[in-house]
């Protein structure tokens, strides 16, 4: 591990120190993924969830989308800032996931207003016609920038997108293989929100490098 990696992490410990802790759902439904599934750096834990939390709560959204729900950490952290008569939708095309999801959907506060459904988003993605205040995107990297065109003419004037892993573990940073598809596509996704004149964005240098994006 570089001295860098080992002052980050001490930041982040340090952080998660003086930072809300996690609900006692949230901290269930981490350790369970850690304990059970093979990427559970996935799941977004308590600083990242802690700033979504945040975010939400600050807009107080009424339409939220979500692709890529994974076990459902974040969907949980995003539904806290919904209004009384919001919905979240989240997307997650892995079938395995879905009754660990729904386990835990079921548990949450806002659980009535969690809209859990499964399968390809390119799909599900042109059957929500939903006017978005908030989407948050966390899936293939390969698609995003199809999944941001799919979504931007269905986000509201001022609502915002999130875009998870654009720094990529710092590979987009340096000189990329040919065939590493993913940091390419990532940097391809950080180019093309850069160039759109429809948005403003902010690049942010936390956890693996989160992409805020404002339609203007």
């Amino acid at each position: 591990m570089s001295t860098f990696e080992l002052i980050a992490q001490d930041i982040e410990e340090y952080c998660e120190e003086h930072s809300t802790p996690e609900s006692g759902l949230l901290y269930r439904l981490n350790r369970q993924t850690h304990l059970e599934t093979l990427n559970p750096r996935m799941a977004s834990g308590q600083l990242q969830g802690l700033f979504l939390s945040f975010v939400s709560r600050m807009m107080r959204p009424k339409y939220i989308l979500e692709i890529g729900t994974f076990t459902g950490y974040s969907a949980i952290c995003l539904s806290e800032g919904l209004i009384p008569d919001g919905e979240l939708h989240t997307i997650e095309i892995n079938v395995e996931y879905e009754d660990r999801i729904r386990s835990y959907f079921a548990q949450a506060e806002r659980r009535d207003q969690l809209h859990l459904h499964i399968g390809d988003a390119h799909t599900l993605l042109t059957t929500l016609n939903h006017c978005w205040d908030l989407v948050f995107i966390d899936a293939d990297k390969e698609d995003y920038t199809d999944y941001y065109e799919a979504i931007v003419p269905k986000v509201k004037k001022g609502g915002f997108l999130l875009a998870d892993n654009t720094l990529w573990n710092g590979k987009v940073t340096h000189e990329v293989s040919h065939n590493d598809k993913d940091t390419l596509a990532i940097n391809d996704f950080n180019k093309h929100v850069q160039e759109d004149p429809r948005v403003r964005n902010l690049l942010l240098p936390f956890r693996d490098g989160i992409m805020m994006i404002e339609k203007l």
